[in-house]
């Protein structure tokens, strides 16, 4: 079959495969998007979660916006942006069991645990809602990210690790927009910003938004002349600690941010779940 496979034109073999955009919580789309790199022994020699030693003099960046699940988990989910409707607890439970489907009923219990033990007795639509965002939040993006930064942390020798948050809300989100009101930072929001665009298209944005894009556009690229995101050409609203094993330090990038947004251990207690708790729990037996 492998000989078969090579001697196949790619695009063929790419236009055979099928994609479905329908998605619910049962199914989410995440599940339809079904491209990952091949350890084939020669372009990737091994799961990259092995191969971090070969960074260890590289400087690294890495971090995720505080939102960044909601671009999938908003179509898992419609009820998500509606303001006027409930996003049902059903629907939170039924995609945190796909998620962890491979750990069965201990799987799904440890992980709704986890995620509702700040709702209270009567959890408000707005907690219910943000939680769900949350959950592909954090499995699709924050964890896996916090991750790399653990193993570049822990096998550098001279190469250097940052780590951030971005929580500058969605423009998009308000009483009258497509998003609701209690938006954050979605997948992709980060872009505009790193490239200049409140400056490229002034009347889109606001003066905040223009600072917040001087400050990344300061750290990337004091980052890409030196290293170091706080030492270049660019000045900078405040020092970026570098993250290490110990302390998990990182940098929570707002237009209003200053010496006070240095942070600490980001979703400790979700980066736990999903990366030690989970795992811990006994496999389904399949047949």
């Amino acid at each position: 079959m492998a000989s078969c496979l090579k001697m196949t034109d790619p695009v063929l073999l790419t236009l055979a495969g099928s994609f479905s955009t329908e998605s619910s919580p049962a199914q989410p789309i995440l599940q339809n998007l079904a491209l990952a790199a091949v350890v084939d022994g020669d372009f990737l020699p091994d799961e990259p979660s092995k191969l971090f030693h070969n960074a260890a003099e590289v400087d690294y960046i890495a971090g995720a916006n505080d939102m960044d699940g909601h671009i999938f988990t908003s179509l898992d989910i419609p009820s998500i942006n509606s303001m006027l409707v409930d996003t049902p607890i059903e629907d939170v439970k039924t995609l945190l069991a796909s998620y962890t489907k491979e750990k069965g009923n201990a799987g799904l219990e440890e992980a709704f645990s986890t995620y509702s033990s700040d709702w209270g007795a009567k959890p408000s639509r707005e907690t219910i809602k943000k939680t769900a965002v949350a959950v592909g939040t954090d499995y699709i993006f924050l964890v896996p990210t916090q991750a790399a930064l653990y193993m570049h942390a822990k096998k550098a020798t001279t190469g250097r690790t940052y780590s951030y948050l971005l929580t500058e809300p969605n423009r998009l989100g308000g009483l009258t927009t497509p998003y609701p009101s209690w938006m954050g930072c979605d997948h992709m929001d980060d872009l505009q910003f790193v490239f200049g665009k409140p400056f490229a298209t002034p009347l889109g944005y606001w003066p905040r938004h223009r600072d917040l894009s001087r400050y990344m556009i300061a750290y990337w690229t004091n980052f890409a002349k030196t290293g170091n995101p706080n030492q270049g050409d660019s000045e900078v609203p405040a020092t970026w600690p570098e993250f290490k094993s110990d302390g998990h330090k990182y940098l929570e990038i707002h237009h209003n941010m200053d010496k006070s947004y240095v942070r600490q251990k980001m979703r400790m207690r979700y980066v736990h779940f999903w990366s030690s708790v989970l795992p811990s729990l006994p496999s389904l037996k399949t047949e």
